[in-house]
């Protein structure tokens, strides 16, 4: 599939969804004296439903193909790394790539799902030159701003950061970096988290069978978050990750999530001048 230019952004809609959710964020932070004891364990997950696997499992945090990802011999497009590939993580350091999955998603309904429609972060839309190419996602991907990982589809305000208009027959393929950790690497020169593997969500990649020839009889552990993830639906997560961030109740603090947003919407602004 070619890399996908010139989007069609639908400012109205996506613009709405982003107001919202910062006017949420803003709600959240003033119920901060609410006992994370009482909150649920609400886990949050996408609906692949026009994905390759079980469509109640959870979706996977992916690259489109193309998206170029810096290692230790230069850029790379995500398609093109293999297991073994060493790639740069947000430290300096590297780590060997464990695995690549890679899905791939076409238009077998009356429109496309709103899980599978990549999202454009445009060229230095979070601010200090980052990124520093177009960066397209699959909704569920976070970048990590501000010590925390947001969602991408969070972070939508309609112009620097939107959902593109794929075509009715395009094919989208989506690439996932496994790494024996969580990481944050540099894709387009933005901090973007690495594949965080649940106990079922491997098996959404059309070439799982590789996962399982190269790890055989491995014993599937869970792996502990690179950092915090805000954004989560129901505000519930959300709440809980600023309370396990140190928040304590009556004591003035930053929402890094509003923080984030306030910050896009002023590099919009500038971008637009």
């Amino acid at each position: 599939m070619s890399r996908l230019k010139n989007p069609k952004l639908p400012r109205n809609t996506a613009r709405r969804r982003f107001l919202g959710v910062a006017a949420a964020a803003s709600a959240r932070v003033a119920a901060l004296a609410v006992a994370a004891s009482a909150l649920p364990a609400k886990a949050a997950g996408l609906h692949l439903a026009l994905g390759i696997g079980n469509d109640k499992t959870e979706g996977a945090q992916c690259f489109l193909r193309g998206t170029s990802i810096l290692t230790d011999c230069g850029k790379k497009r995500v398609e093109d790394l293999q297991t073994g590939d060493r790639v740069v993580l947000l430290g300096g350091d590297t780590s060997p790539i464990k695995w690549v999955g890679r899905q791939v998603f076409r238009n077998t309904g009356t429109r496309w799902s709103e899980d599978v429609v990549p999202i454009r972060v445009a060229r230095h839309a979070l601010g200090n030159s980052k990124p520093d190419s177009d960066l397209y996602l699959s909704p569920g991907h976070a970048l990590f701003l501000n010590g925390v990982l947001i969602r991408v589809k969070d972070l939508v305000n309609g112009t620097t950061i939107a959902p593109i208009a794929p075509h009715d027959h395009m094919v989208i393929e989506y690439y996932a970096v496994l790494l024996a950790t969580h990481q944050v690497i540099l894709a387009e020169g933005a901090a973007a988290e690495t594949f965080h593997p649940s106990a079922s969500n491997r098996e959404n990649f059309s070439n799982f069978s590789e996962y399982e020839r190269l790890y055989a009889g491995e014993e599937r552990q869970a792996m502990s978050s690179y950092a915090t993830v805000l954004g989560e639906e129901g505000g519930w997560q959300h709440l809980k990750a600023l309370l396990l961030l140190g928040a304590r109740p009556l004591v003035p603090m930053h929402d890094p999530f509003e923080d984030v947003c306030a910050m896009i919407n002023a590099q919009a602004k500038e971008l637009s001048i």
